[in-house]
């Protein structure tokens, strides 16, 4: 009977071991992982603030540049590919193709004083600004959160734990390398 319950001991001793290491592991890579998720809903939130926005924002500058068809249809076009984006990385460059069809939009408003000086026009380039900023900060949240879980992942034993459990690497939000360059408006005068 003696010698049955040493290696059953045994036996139990390592099994608790395992689960006194892989069990905060674990819960460490979900925390993480929600954490993830969190940040990326607010990315999700401001990009959705900020589609909801653009329509009224281009049915004020249509009115006063009406001959400005080309702009306006790249940030329609823009607009319904962020809208489309699935990933991390889809959402990221059609965040940059809206990002500088829209700055394009504001070299164009420059041209109109009375469009500059209309409230409502006013007040939508506040809250898209506004809006603007809270992207900013949500990407910066998203991809700390990324960081920290890609960090757990690549680190021992985390790696082990990731293994066995299909944690894998997160995509950060990157910024697409065309962002770097000021974007080009063509009035036309070539």
């Amino acid at each position: 009977m003696k010698k049955i319950l040493g290696p059953i001991g045994v036996v139990v001793g390592i099994v608790v071991l395992l689960a006194l290491i892989l069990v905060p592991s674990y819960n460490k890579f979900v925390t993480l992982e929600e954490n993830v998720t969190q940040a990326y809903s607010q990315i999700d939130t401001q990009l959705q603030r900020r589609l909801d926005l653009i329509p009224n924002l281009v049915e004020s500058v249509k009115g006063y540049a009406s001959h400005e068809k080309e702009v306006i249809g790249e940030i329609s076009d823009a607009r319904a590919k962020l809208s489309g984006a699935a990933s991390p990385e889809e959402q990221a460059e059609a965040n940059d193709e809206l990002s500088g069809a829209l700055s394009r939009l504001l070299v164009v408003v420059e041209n109109y004083p009375d469009l500059k000086a209309n409230e409502n026009f006013q007040q939508l380039m506040d809250e898209l600004s506004g809006t603007e900023n809270r992207i900013g900060f949500a990407r910066k949240d998203y991809n700390d959160a990324v960081s920290d879980y890609n960090r757990q992942v690549k680190r021992f034993p985390g790696k082990l734990v990731a293994t066995m459990f299909g944690f894998d690497e997160k995509e950060y939000f990157k910024a697409d390398e065309a962002a770097n360059e000021p974007p080009k408006v063509n009035f036309g005068d070539d």
